[in-house]
């Protein structure tokens, strides 16, 4: 193949044929892909959760992952909180002419390592090429179908004085991208990204009464919190001094007059549990790598409708709308 991707690897002709034989099925070969039909048949379920995502994230490569990783990662983890058991998955490729190949080779290893390490299958794709200056290198879409395992988590289950908990360090991977972004890059500033499957089954698995799993991407914290409690009689109260953040996530916000609760997370989710329940879910999940630094960071509450509101360190509170405009644009 070329060093580079030109218009030809899009007309579907032998130069696509090459592209998808020699490089994509390799990498995701499966019994259902393998056949290169026009769609995958796979193996059914009761009840499926299927969703799907679009990746343009600039760059596309950064620290602690890149699209292909974030491709699958995403569209895993928002059927992992769904409590589904994600299984299979489609991959749709816009290539921009000019990409270098080793680019797109190290983007397809990617692609097959964090599908290996979530336990799901490319089952099925497309591939598609823009002329130069019509993309940015690479943009991808995936869509995912899971068994429903564990059905009814929904934000209209939440009670007041249930436990909101966060898997971890809030911030990671918005303010990692914008630094690469940005050619500010410095320290061991990593993006979280990660595919939560595992850490949603140790959570369900535990019996406790679970009532929402969300994760908070775009938005962040703050937004997917907002979006538990508008329009209801409940709010959310929440602990600035139990929410985990890094030292460096914090200190990067700062120079950039950002807030690490509104910044893109995408390997961190938020469980909203009965409060009888919350230490034996945390204990759950932090016998999991990726729910290790899990926390407790507030509760439901009858006395804020519709609102949340965060206790400051120093003592007062404050009140945390959703984001409004784009904070950080092209995260994912």
């Amino acid at each position: 193949m070329d060093e580079i991707i030109t218009l030809d690897y899009g007309s579907g002709g032998k130069k696509t044929s090459r592209l998808i034989e020699e490089l994509l099925v390799p990498a995701f070969s499966n019994p259902a892909l393998d056949s290169l039909g026009d769609g995958a048949i796979v193996e059914g379920g009761a009840q499926l959760a299927f969703s799907t995502d679009s990746f343009v994230v600039d760059p596309i490569f950064f620290p602690g992952g890149d699209i292909g990783k974030l491709a699958v990662c995403g569209t895993v983890n928002d059927l992992a909180v769904c409590g589904a058991e994600p299984k299979y998955l489609s991959c749709a490729l816009i290539l921009e002419e000019g990409l270098p190949m080793d680019d797109l080779r190290r983007i397809v290893d990617s692609i097959r390592s964090a599908a290996e390490h979530a336990g799901v299958q490319i089952v099925t794709g497309d591939t598609k090429v823009v002329e130069k200056g019509r993309g940015d290198k690479l943009y991808i879409n995936t869509a995912g179908i899971g068994f429903l395992k564990y059905p009814g988590l929904s934000p209209k289950n939440i009670r007041a004085g249930d436990a909101v908990i966060v898997s971890g360090t809030v911030g990671d991977h918005g303010t990692a991208v914008m630094l690469a972004r940005s050619g500010m890059m410095q320290g061991e500033l990593r993006s979280d990204c990660a595919a939560l499957n595992t850490l949603c089954k140790a959570i369900l698995e535990t019996g406790a009464n679970v009532r929402v799993l969300r994760d908070p991407t775009r938005g962040g914290v703050a937004t997917t919190l907002n979006e538990f409690v508008e329009g209801t009689s409940l709010g959310i109260e929440i602990d600035e001094g139990k929410i985990p953040v890094r030292p460096q996530v914090q200190a990067a916000c700062s120079m950039l007059g950002l807030e690490p609760l509104y910044c893109a997370n995408e390997g961190k989710l938020i469980a909203v549990v009965d409060a009888e329940d919350a230490e034996r879910v945390l204990e759950a999940m932090r016998k999991t790598e990726e729910g290790r630094d899990a926390a407790m960071i507030g509760t439901l509450s009858a006395d804020y409708p519709g609102r949340l509101i965060m206790r400051t360190k120093f003592g007062g509170k404050r009140i945390l709308q959703k984001l409004t405009g784009a904070q950080l644009p092209r995260i994912c």
